[in-house]
């Protein structure tokens, strides 16, 4: 358990992330890729099934022993709220309503945000555009690992120590990476999320409180479906920066397995990025991919070769300026906005 990881720095490369240029390339060979942008019409009322759901098992577990409540929120609760959290990804791409209805989706999202526990809807959003325009930037992207990551959790115990404490240094890295200011809609978040908190209670006891947090801490950590962290962007085959997987676990995280697909095409809702794969085989065919995420798991956390150093990295030659409150949550502008939504505005 005190093997140390073989990398002593990070894969520095000097050229542009690969999705432009491959996005470039595909619209011009298939343009009716075009056809598959814009909302699924079925995915906002999948996901308030979700969160219903969720509010429909504090009813039910309210009486159940500790023991029982921390099962269920890893085996249940935990994966309904990992699944909410990918909902939030599919929102912060404006997939709920479209591009031209912004604050619709904001609001959204802080509706499918209620049973995770922590405002994080809104703040994901404006990061998580970082992580598209600046794949892998040393300064800008906060989803690459920081160097006292790599330094502190740089042995096999090292390293499942940092697979279980995955969400709060996926929460928290943000704000020492790039912090950006707050926003006004942040604020609401966090004030529509802490009356929700308070609601569950006043009604159904602090257990139940605990049962929403534990579920999502769980399931961020060393469980089935937080393997896509791992899975999305760690170099298991050198020269990769990103790795599909296209197996069962799609099924309920909205198919954030089809990783490269959605870098390729983030205006493309997770529902249609098989049809995406289906239409241009060629180019996801021959890539490295993962066939599971619980070996993507094991392999991080006993392989040598493989821990938080094993990610691209590139360097901010030309940092641009901090983007405007309003710019970083997309209410001026999107970068990914797809051509069709922009006629219709």
């Amino acid at each position: 358990m005190g093997q140390r990881v073989s990398r002593t720095d990070f894969e520095w490369v000097y050229d542009d992330q690969p999705h432009t240029r491959r996005r470039q390339e595909m619209v011009k060979k298939y343009p009716h890729i075009k056809k598959l942008f814009g909302p699924d019409p079925k995915f906002k009322y999948i996901v308030s099934a979700m969160v219903l759901t969720q509010i429909a098992m504090l009813y039910v577990m309210q009486h159940q022993s500790w023991p029982m409540i921390v099962l269920v929120a890893y085996c249940f609760g935990g994966v309904i709220n990992h699944s909410l959290m990918l909902a939030n990804h599919e929102i912060s791409h404006n997939m709920a309503f479209g591009y031209a209805r912004p604050l619709a989706n904001r609001y959204f999202g802080m509706w499918c945000n209620l049973p995770i526990g922590v405002p994080m809807s809104v703040s994901f959003k404006k990061y998580h555009n970082l992580h598209h325009r600046h794949l892998a930037d040393d300064d800008l992207d906060p989803d690459v690992p920081t160097l006292v990551e790599a330094k502190l959790f740089c042995t096999t115990f090292g390293k499942f120590v940092w697979v279980c404490l995955q969400p709060f240094f996926y929460g928290l890295r943000p704000l020492f990476v790039n912090p950006l200011p707050v926003t006004k809609l942040e604020l609401i978040n966090t004030a529509v999320q802490l009356t929700f908190n308070a609601l569950v209670v006043l009604v159904f006891g602090w257990r139940m409180m605990a049962y929403l947090l534990i579920g999502s801490v769980l399931a961020m950590g060393l469980h089935p479906v937080a393997g896509h962290f791992i899975a999305e962007h760690y170099m298991f085959a050198k020269g990769f920066e990103t790795y599909s997987y296209y197996g069962p676990l799609n099924w309920i995280t909205f198919n954030v397995g089809y990783h490269n697909e959605h870098h390729d095409f983030p205006a493309i809702p997770g529902s249609r990025l098989p049809e995406l794969k289906k239409i241009a085989p060629e180019y996801y065919e021959t890539m490295p991919q993962h066939t599971s995420w619980v070996r993507v798991l094991y392999d991080f956390i006993t392989d040598p070769a493989v821990g938080p150093y094993a990610r691209i990295k590139r360097k901010s030659l030309d940092r641009p300026k901090a983007p405007t409150a309003e710019k970083s949550i997309g209410l001026i502008n999107d970068s990914w906005q797809p051509e069709v939504e922009q006629k219709k505005r």
